[in-house]
């Protein structure tokens, strides 16, 4: 009974509320006789109410009620506005209030979505566009996950998600590689009749980029074909890239004339890539011919930069320097990447003065040297041993706002270790770790080769373990990897045990990198028993695995040969690894 009152008089009081807002007797609400009974659930109903009036009635009120700090509008009547504005096509102003409350409401939740959508009976094309809307500003945003929540509670409640949000979705997890989600939602969004564009179309070649599948790429551009969808300069552009990226040049070329011939003119984007891939192949004759050869486009930065940075890899720096010249001469001034190219060069060549000219000029034109810059002579110098140059170099890169990197660290310690000053290269390993960078297989390689006695191997696990490093089954393959190499069977052996009885499992690398050296030394029964302990974990070879050890005993020829058909034997390497394994040996 209470109830029937209460809902009786919160529907006089909903009455009462829009004859005062209709008659223009708005102050009449900040009386404390009416305005201390107006509640927000009140002012919801009075919206939606007052919306058969016109736009301009409820939406003047909602404003003011905004100002009125007893009045704040809540959560559901803002939905309401939102709902009520996108009913009467005043998308703009929609949109903009959308995305106020976005950023300060959790909107994503699938429990607030469901209140907010449920609370009021508009037509599903309302709650369509205010949710596509909200998949866009969380897209854009980069918040996926929320755009993600709302896209899905979309699908379950049966609305059909505009083109254009699940466009800018899409795009928005090709951005952060999330390949994988970007085919589900393509899925998805096909179920719920959204029928893709060429624009979607774009983007999922674009994703087939980001993951280098060309198979998947050339399936799309078939489905796109098949349903009469032409592709443009965007798509064409995208295939070319992804085919130099793969190496397959003779297929790019191939692109370029089929976009010719569909009537798509290239620009510098086709041809950068295409001179990209001769430039990575090293074939620099072709690729200044293709520079020569440009029409309807002019050469960018990027043009000479790639060129600049082709002839740096070929060991030809005059000719980088001329580019570098005509570069200048058209009034494309190099940039931090062109410069970076260079120095590579330079310091490659022991030629530290030479690159000192360059950060001069870096200077002079105000282009700033990023991490890579710093790194190529922070590396030059601890090459050549001069770890003060190289420290001082690290300091002037931090007070430039600069972080050091994990290739920052890396050249470090291994300078450190090859001066064999092991204490200065643990300290950077520490603070390498302490910066949240994990150390690579090159890293333990190179504290290894600073010991000579097998003691101090063991007491460096214990040291790496007080330092806070989580000595993992990554660090034991690093250290097991380089001992084994050096035929340091026992210390390998040692480490090996220490590793079990810290509870953490050897894998394939472990077991095959201490089954071959076990091999050489003839020792049957060690190998046979390493290789049924892989067998029983259901441990294989891999491609990479092969390739790996084969070229660490590159002179061992037949011996390695055997090694591998005795695994091979025991049902280690799979019949389609060993397929290429055989290609590969043709």
């Amino acid at each position: 009974m209470e109830r029937l009152n209460f809902a009786s008089s919160e529907h006089q009081l909903v009455k009462i509320v829009c004859s005062i807002v209709i008659k223009g007797h708005w102050d009449k609400l900040l009386k404390p006789k009416i305005g201390s009974v107006v509640t927000s659930s009140v002012l919801n109903q009075a919206l939606l109410n007052l919306s058969p009036h016109g736009f301009s009635l409820s939406w003047s009120f909602f404003k003011w009620v905004e100002t009125i700090s007893q009045y704040k509008p809540s959560l559901q009547s803002s939905w309401t506005m939102i709902c009520i504005l996108t009913e009467q096509r005043h998308f703009r102003n929609a949109q903009n209030l959308l995305e106020k409350i976005a950023r300060k409401d959790f909107l994503s939740s699938p429990a607030v979505l469901n209140a907010l959508v449920n609370s009021c009976c508009f037509d599903p094309d309302v709650n369509s566009h205010v949710l596509s809307w909200l998949v866009i500003f969380y897209a854009n945003s980069k918040m996926n996950p929320d755009a993600l929540q709302v896209f899905d509670h979309m699908r379950v409640c049966g609305y059909k998600p505009h083109l254009h949000a699940c466009t800018v979705l899409l795009n928005s997890l090709v951005k952060e590689r999330l390949t994988d989600t970007v085919w589900k939602v393509y899925k998805k969004m096909t179920k719920l009749g959204v029928i893709p564009n060429i624009h979607v179309y774009n983007v999922l070649i674009h994703a087939c980029c980001k993951s280098r599948d060309v198979e998947k790429a050339e399936e799309l551009l078939s489905q796109m074909e098949s349903i009469s969808i032409f592709p443009d300069i965007f798509t064409y552009n995208t295939l070319i890239s992804l085919y130099c990226k793969k190496g397959m040049h003779y297929e790019a070329l191939s692109v370029q004339e089929r976009m010719k011939r569909g009537g798509v003119c290239p620009d510098i984007v086709t041809y950068n890539s295409l001179i990209y891939s001769y430039c990575r192949e090293g074939r620099m004759r072709e690729a200044l011919r293709l520079l020569k050869e440009i029409k309807d486009a002019s050469p960018n930065h990027v043009t000479y930069t790639t060129l600049i940075d082709g002839y740096c890899r070929v060991g030809d720096l005059d000719e980088a320097l001329k580019l570098l010249d005509i570069m200048e001469a058209k009034q494309l001034y190099p940039g931090v990447v062109t410069y970076n190219a260079l120095l590579r060069k330079l310091c490659e060549e022991g030629r530290l003065q030479d690159s000192h000219k360059i950060l001069n000029e870096m200077s002079e034109r105000k282009v700033e040297p990023d991490v890579v810059t710093c790194n190529t002579l922070i590396n030059a110098y601890c090459k050549i041993g001069d770890m003060g140059s190289a420290l001082r170099f690290k300091s002037k890169m931090m007070e430039g706002g600069l972080r050091p990197d994990q290739y920052t660290y890396k050249a470090l310690i291994q300078g450190y270790c090859k001066a064999r000053e092991v204490n200065r290269a643990k300290e950077t390993l520490f603070d390498m770790l302490r910066a949240g960078f994990s150390p690579s297989y090159c890293i333990y390689m190179w504290l290894v080769d600073c010991y000579n006695n097998d003691e101090d191997i063991v007491m460096l696990i214990g040291e790496l373990e007080q330092g806070g490093l989580c000595v993992d089954i990554s660090a034991y393959r690093g250290i097991i990897r380089r001992l084994c190499k050096k035929d340091r069977i026992e210390c390998a052996e040692r480490v090996y045990k220490i590793m079990g009885a810290r509870g953490i499992l050897g894998d394939s690398i472990v077991y095959v990198s201490l089954a071959y050296v076990y091999f050489r030394a003839g020792e049957a029964v060690a190998v046979s028993g390493l290789l049924d302990e892989m067998y029983k974990r259901r441990l294989v070879v891999t491609l990479g695995i092969f390739r790996s050890i084969s070229a660490s005993y590159s002179n061992d020829g037949s011996k390695l040969d055997v090694f591998w058909d005795t695994l091979t034997e025991r049902g280690l390497i799979s019949k389609p690894i060993y397929a290429q394994i055989q290609q590969m040996k043709l």
